[in-house]
């Protein structure tokens, strides 16, 4: 047999897998950790870098853990790196590194205790890091203090902007993670601060979620108290977006979107909102509560020389115009005048100038129509007010210019928008009278009569042959007469008492029939009652809705299967129910909710259950 090597050869192979094994191997393990910062705000975010070289795949790994820190996010990441140099031997190595997003929870010099690594029995740490935390938010770290981090992967990404009310972008603020709601919070955001009074501030709501949202059950807004609100956006389905709030990926979905205009000036506070949302999939949802943050906007108030009797809501871009269907008319004939005043600003609470005139134009109370179409979050249409002029004689007559004084934030001063006067020239109509009756409602009746004089042949003869006939009894003095008058007034007595007694028959009915469904729901809870104690719990809280819903169905004449609890609280609200007996009634469907999806509880529980139920049926006439 031929050989097909060499001891010599295989001896140099050993040697080089030996010069290429991982470090490990050899009881040197390259273990750290760092952080982007050395100083951090309370309010602030920071990273945590730990890395380890050439860890074998069995390693267990501990990262440090602290009453002190909270940890946001976490993320792993390898890559292997090989090395030739000199033509001796390839090095290879491994290195793993592990980014923890984290935030201080109170303020202080304060340590973060080491990572550690446990290979083959034996354990490795790393030092422990220490950082100085200020009350407050410091704001981003300085470039190039990674610590030795991961380069930021979302870094180049666009950052949020705001729009000032013309459109040009504005830096936007950053929303605050909440403590203890980092998965899923809520948050509302204004696109500035600071406004003059009836410039337009927008707020958004959003939902920040690193979770699967399934659906939003009822959203409240804030109390608006001192502004003028118009809506701007409130999306029909959930649609996210990627949104980065201190670094850690979010999906971010808009609730509500409004325009506030301030109508006084001062520091005017938002409240918070509120949302109920479930969050996973079908039946596998778990239903949350979350509250927003409040804002404060400063409202300043229009600087001195304003024009007389400008109105706060006059704050925005405007233009003006007059539109008249015809300039000469005949007399008798109207003509509409259209005042339009359009621009970006509270379309539907602006006034334009009202149009004047001559007597001799009648000028009939106008009729107001809007237009808002938002654009890129900013309300901006236009109103228009069309008038009714009748000339009431011939001539030439001037309807004069009309103005519109605002201000303009963008440039910080008082603008005034400008008509051109029109002329309107009435001319004689085919009758040639020069002047329509002083009473207004014979103006189409004496157009009319010069209409009727005149025939293609000249003037008609303003005499008629006359003819004279003896007059015939009057119609009250006939054997019928009488009759006829009493029997409209006997057959709408008789429909009217049918009526009511039909009417009485039917109201008696449905009482009967309420009262029946009521008694049967109650019956139906003294059933849901033998169930409290056995073994199947969902039949025990799907008997006890039922027994509920029917209830609810009799009082209220309506299905409410279907319903949503906010609009089931709005019925109840409309047929008397107090806020006890509504609080108990959703009480008592929430708990059956759960009870049926969630396990039942314990059996005090739903004896609690079963007495809220027969509480919010008692009392109820």
């Amino acid at each position: 047999m031929r050989r097909t090597g060499s001891a010599r050869g295989a001896l140099l192979a050993v040697l080089a897998l030996l010069a290429t094994a991982p470090a490990w191997a050899n009881d040197d393990l390259d273990f750290y950790q760092t952080v982007d910062r050395e100083e951090v705000g309370s309010q602030d975010t920071f990273r945590l870098t730990v890395v380890v070289v050439d860890a074998p795949p069995n390693a267990q790994m501990q990262l440090p853990e602290s009453d002190d820190f909270e940890v946001l996010s976490s993320s792993r990441s390898s890559q292997r790196s090989i090395s030739l140099s000199g033509g001796g031997p390839a090095v290879i190595q491994d290195v793993t590194r592990y980014v923890l997003v984290m935030r201080a929870n109170r303020a202080g010099r304060l340590k973060i205790p080491p990572s550690q690594i446990t290979v083959r029995g034996k354990t490795y740490r790393t030092q422990p890091v220490e950082l100085s935390v200020r009350t407050g938010r410091l704001g981003s770290p300085p470039s190039g203090s990674s610590g030795g981090s991961l380069p930021d992967p979302f870094a180049s990404a666009p950052s949020q902007q705001r729009q000032d009310p013309f459109g040009e972008e504005l830096d936007a603020d950053e929303p605050t993670i909440p403590r203890g709601d980092s998965d899923l919070f809520l948050r509302a955001s204004l696109d500035r601060d600071e406004v003059y009074v009836g410039e337009q501030v927008t707020l958004s709501l959003y939902i920040y979620s690193r979770v699967d949202l399934s659906s939003v059950d009822s959203v409240t807004m804030p109390k608006l108290e001192g502004f003028w609100t118009e809506e701007v956006e409130s999306p029909t389905q959930l649609s996210g977006e990627q949104k980065i709030v201190d670094g850690i990926p979010y999906r971010a979905y808009l609730l509500r979107r409004r325009a506030l205009f301030p109508v006084k000036p001062g520091t005017l506070s938002i409240t918070a909102a509120e949302a109920d949302i479930t969050t996973g999939f079908l039946f596998a949802g778990h239903r949350v509560h979350r509250v927003s943050n409040a804002l404060k906007v400063k409202v300043r108030p229009l600087p001195p020389g304003a024009p007389p009797g400008m109105a706060n809501a006059q704050v925005g871009s405007w233009r003006l115009s007059m539109d008249v269907s015809q300039t000469r008319v005949e007399l008798g004939q109207p003509v509409t005048v259209k005042v339009i005043l359009e621009g970006v600003g509270n379309v539907k609470n602006v006034t334009p100038p009202k149009l004047t005139g001559p007597a001799a134009l009648k000028i009939y109370d106008p009729t107001t129509t809007d237009k808002v179409a938002p654009q890129r979050n900013r309300v901006q249409g236009r109103r228009v007010v069309e008038y009714l002029v009748m000339p009431q004689r011939t001539g030439t007559f001037t309807l004069p210019a009309l103005e519109f004084p605002y201000f303009d934030p963008r440039e910080q001063s008082y603008e005034v928008a400008r008509t051109d006067a029109v002329t309107i020239t009435v001319e004689a109509g085919a009758g040639g009278v020069s002047a329509l009756p002083s009473s207004p409602s014979h103006v189409a009746d004496a157009a009319n009569e010069q209409k009727n004089v005149l025939t293609a042949g000249g003037l008609r003869p303003v005499r008629y042959q006359a003819k004279f006939v003896a007059p015939s009894e009057p119609p009250w003095k006939r054997g019928f007469f009488v009759p006829a008058v009493l029997a409209p007034l006997g057959l709408l007595l008789g429909v009217a008492l049918i009526g009511g007694v039909r009417g009485r028959l039917a109201t008696r009915t449905e009482a009967d029939r309420g009262r029946q469904q009521a008694k049967a729901a109650r019956k139906r809870l003294a059933a849901a009652e033998k169930l409290q104690g056995g073994t199947n719990v969902g039949a025990f809280y799907a008997e006890v809705e039922k027994a509920l819903h029917g209830f609810l169905e009799a009082r209220l004449g309506v299905p409410v299967g279907g319903l949503t609890r906010e609009v089931l609280a709005e019925r109840l609200t409309a047929a008397g129910a107090d806020a006890e007996r509504r609080s108990r009634v959703l009480f008592v469907l929430e708990a059956c909710d759960l009870g049926r999806y969630g396990g039942g509880g314990n059996p005090a529980e739903r004896q609690k259950v079963m007495d809220t139920a027969m509480a919010a049926m008692e009392g109820w006439a």
